[in-house]
């Protein structure tokens, strides 16, 4: 979206309103993120009575590591993008960075057992510590003092 804008002009034109850059991308990323949150809600809410599954934490703190884990994910697309011009380049770039951390990170299957090297670099995918959050919350019924450890800045 900001390249769009960068290309459009549109970026210029901002300079000449009382709008400051801190405000623009802080209006970008809570846009963002209340997308990721509306879907995400609509989707639990949705999914699991017919799937009859409930959370055995509480569904706060399942709520805030999703807020964590969005907020984080879009910051790390705003910095990969914004150096690009072509929002191709940028989409090709963010893809190289995304589909390994989404593979390696054990979100999608459990990388017990996988080669050393797989598991090593799963440690440096940010992505690992809000999935590994969010399942200790929602099967181990886990509290903030469990979790926190996972929510930390780095890792």
């Amino acid at each position: 979206m900001v390249l769009r804008y960068r290309k459009s002009g549109f970026l210029k034109r901002l300079h000449a309103t009382p709008l400051t850059p801190f405000e623009f991308l802080s209006a970008q990323v809570l846009s963002r993120l209340s997308l990721v949150i509306l879907v995400t809600l609509v989707l639990y809410c949705g999914v699991a009575p017919i799937i009859h599954f409930h959370a055995a934490g509480s569904l706060a703190l399942l709520f805030l590591i999703a807020v964590m884990g969005a907020l984080s994910l879009i910051a790390l697309g705003l910095t990969i993008a914004a150096p690009f011009r072509a929002t191709s380049l940028s989409a090709v770039f963010l893809n190289l960075m995304t589909w390994p951390m989404m593979l390696l990170s054990g979100i999608w299957y459990s990388l017990e057992g996988s080669p050393i090297g797989c598991a090593s670099s799963r440690r440096c995918f940010r992505s690992r510590t809000f999935s590994n959050a969010a399942r200790a919350v929602t099967i181990d019924g886990a509290g903030i003092a469990q979790v926190a450890p996972d929510l930390r800045i780095l890792d």
